[in-house]
C-alpha cells in the first residue's frame, strides 16, 4: 500500500487497468491528469486516501486470466492496436452521434438548451480529434516505427524535421488535455449522462453513446499518455545514448 502512495495514478492504471474503474467512480481523471499522486487526488476531491488505497488493493489482489498487460506489448503492436481499435471507433461514432445530436436539438432543444451546448462541444471535439488522429498516424506512429528500426539495426537516429519525438508527443498530450476538458464539460452539462425525466428513447440512447465515447477516449488517451509515449521517449533516449 505504501508503494502505491509514491506512484502517480497514471502509473497505477498502466500497471493494472482494472483500477481505472475506481478512479472513474470517484470522478478522477487518470489519463489527462495522470501525473498526480493518490494523496493529491484524494485532497483535491475531498476523499480519504486510505479508502482509495483499500479499493485499489482489492482490485489488484484479484487474479484475472483475461486482463491485457499493454505495458508488455511491443511499441509497434500497441500503436497498431490504438489505430485499429480506438481511431476506427472514433471515426465510426462521430457521424452517428452528430446525426443523433442534431435530431435531439431540433426536437428537445427549446426545452433543454443544454443540448445545444453539448452538441457544440461534441462537434468541436469531433473536428479536433479527427485532425489529432491523422497527426498521430502520419507523424507519431511512423516515428515510433523508425525508432524500432534504428534499435534493430543498432544505428543512430536520423534527425527528423521535428527533431526529437518529444516535440510532437508534447503537442499530442496538450491536445489530449483539451479534448479531455471538453468532455468534462459535456459530462457536466448532461448531468453525468443522466437523461431528464421527459426524455425519449433516442435521448437516452444518445447519452449512453456519449458516455461510451468518453470512456473509449479515456482508454485511448491512457494507452498513449501512460504507456506508448513514455516507452517511445525512453527508447529514443536509449538509441541516442
Amino acid at each position: 500500500m505504501e508503494n502505491l502512495m509514491t506512484k502517480n495514478i497514471g502509473e497505477i492504471v498502466a500497471e493494472n487497468y482494472r483500477t481505472a474503474q475506481i478512479f472513474k467512480n470517484h470522478k478522477i481523471d487518470f489519463c489527462c491528469k495522470g501525473n498526480r499522486s493518490i494523496q493529491e487526488v484524494a485532497e483535491s476531491n475531498k476523499l480519504d486516501a486510505n479508502i482509495l488505497l483499500q479499493e485499489i488493493g482489492r482490485v489488484t489482489q484479484k487474479s484475472t486470466d483475461d486482463s491485457i498487460d499493454f505495458k508488455e506489448w511491443p511499441l509497434d503492436l500497441l500503436a497498431d492496436y490504438i489505430e485499429k481499435k480506438h481511431h476506427r471507433y472514433v471515426e465510426a461514432q462521430i457521424p452517428v452521434l452528430k446525426q443523433y445530436l442534431s435530431k435531439l436539438c431540433r426536437v428537445h432543444g427549446e426545452r433543454h438548451p443544454e443540448l445545444l451546448k453539448i452538441t457544440e462541444h461534441f462537434n468541436k471535439c469531433a473536428g479536433e480529434l479527427t485532425m489529432h488522429m491523422k497527426k498521430e498516424e502520419l507523424i507519431i506512429f511512423p516515428a515510433i516505427s523508425n525508432l524500432l528500426k534504428a534499435q534493430k539495426a543498432r544505428t543512430k537516429l536520423t534527425p527528423d524535421k521535428f527533431g526529437t519525438i518529444d516535440t510532437p508527443i508534447q503537442i499530442m498530450m496538450e491536445e489530449h488535455e483539451n479534448e479531455g476538458g471538453r468532455f468534462r464539460l459535456i459530462d457536466s452539462l448532461s448531468n453525468h449522462y443522466t437523461p431528464p425525466a421527459d426524455s425519449c428513447n433516442t435521448y437516452r440512447v444518445v447519452f449512453s453513446l456519449l458516455q461510451e465515447f468518453e470512456e473509449d477516449l479515456h482508454r485511448h488517451i491512457h494507452l498513449e499518455n501512460n504507456i506508448l509515449f513514455p516507452k517511445a521517449l525512453a527508447l529514443e533516449k536509449l538509441i541516442n545514448a
